[in-house]
């Protein structure tokens, strides 16, 4: 519904093109040998693995050992400079995705000098709803020079990208913390939102949350009037939007995050407060360091560390 909500509001009216292209009529099998990994493709806008072994356990759409093929269904501009996607598989098995958790995703570039093929990988983290049947949707900030981004850019409905995962960044579960405080830079709102709707959609958690959100401009803010839907209709939900360059008719903050905006927009310092940020190197820097070399969580420095927060109140995606 919330893909179908967005395409509306791009002036795109995908309804019927997603029902007209959702034929169930599954032909015979094609197996696609791809490197080390095996995937099968059905004549249907759906495509799913059904490499596993059949030991009653329930089957995922997602295999962290092997490159799957997803089928891309449609696309929508969500913003000047962003796109979403939405990747469909076999409605009758889970995608396999935990909250929060990331994919890895590669596109073939070339070959090497010994003639085999050379891919560019990246990890993104579906917005959609993990127990959605038959599709994720990720949105990907598309750059100039972003070799991933303009492969995905250049898609069109039918094309299929490989997917291996899921990547567990951090197990959330309901209730964990009293209030969860996020700071999000740009695209960096994608594993917020995984939470935020985890959160949301589960009437028996509590969880406060506070997001201090981050960008250049008002027109970079990712699903802004999803956001602002959410807020409006959940009283546990707060948002602060802040813009390096406002519109004269901007209400919302100027500026990089600071200190001032995170005591008054997030929960002080405590046993029941978590701090989550993701966001581009430098704001990284500003906010709490970056991740170490070997991308595990390294120390706590910038404002958080300067305001009182120790390392195991943040967790850095």
């Amino acid at each position: 519904m919330f893909f179908k909500r967005l395409a509306k509001d791009a002036w795109i009216s995908f309804g019927d093109r997603i029902k007209s292209d959702s034929r169930f009529r599954f032909g015979a099998l094609a197996a696609i040998s791809g490197g080390a990994s095996t995937y099968y493709i059905f004549s249907s806008p759906n495509l799913v693995y059904l490499d596993q072994p059949n030991d009653g356990a329930p089957k995922v759409a997602l295999n962290p050992d092997k490159w799957i093929g997803f089928k891309l269904q449609d696309k929508v501009q969500a913003s000047h400079n962003s796109q979403l996607f939405r990747f469909t598989f076999d409605p009758s098995v889970k995608l396999g995705l935990d909250v929060a958790s990331c994919i890895i995703t590669r596109a073939p570039m070339g070959q090497n000098a010994e003639g085999n093929t050379k891919y560019v990988i990246r990890p993104y983290t579906p917005i959609s709803d993990p127990d959605a049947k038959g599709y994720f949707d990720l949105l990907i900030k598309v750059y100039p020079e972003g070799k991933m981004s303009q492969h995905f850019a250049s898609l069109k409905p039918g094309d299929v990208v490989e997917v291996k995962g899921p990547i567990e960044k951090l197990r959330y579960s309901p209730n964990m913390k009293k209030h969860i405080g996020m700071i999000a830079g740009g695209s960096g709102i994608t594993p917020m939102l995984q939470i935020i709707d985890a959160i949301l959609k589960n009437p028996d958690d509590n969880t406060q949350v506070s997001l201090l959100y981050a960008n250049v401009s008002p027109d970079d803010i990712l699903l802004k009037k999803k956001l602002d839907v959410l807020a409006a209709s959940n009283p546990n939900l707060k948002i602060f939007y802040t813009v390096d360059n406002p519109t004269k008719d901007w209400l919302g903050g100027k500026g990089y995050i600071s200190k001032d905006m995170v005591v008054k927009g997030l929960p002080s310092p405590s046993d029941d407060t978590f701090i989550l940020v993701c966001g581009p190197p430098g704001m990284m820097k500003h906010i709490s360091g970056d991740k170490a070399k070997d991308r595990s969580q390294g120390q706590l420095t910038g404002i958080l560390k300067e305001l009182g927060y120790t390392e195991d109140m943040v967790y850095k995606f």
